[in-house]
């Protein structure tokens, strides 16, 4: 079983500069729609394995993207966000 976090973002667009700027660094990531039973000022995530999520956040942080939340997610627990 893999255990995931998701990065929740400002906008769609900050979530597609994210996936593009995770995987330029090597990191497995995808966009997928935000879990229901969070709240986003977006309707997607970044989802990144949990092991990853602290450099994620450095990596999102150094070029500027914002930000508005982690949270851990395991399987059985993606809320409909399976990708």
């Amino acid at each position: 079983m893999r255990d995931y976090a998701i990065v929740l973002v400002a906008s769609a667009s900050h979530a597609l500069r994210a996936e593009a700027l995770l995987k330029a660094e090597g990191m497995p990531c995808k966009v997928i729609p935000v879990p229901r039973w969070l709240s986003s000022d977006c309707g997607v995530c970044v989802r990144v394995l949990r092991r990853d999520a602290s450099r994620a956040l450095e990596i999102l942080d150094q070029e500027g993207v914002v930000v508005r939340g982690l949270r851990n997610l395991e399987d059985g627990n993606l809320g409909g966000a399976h990708a």
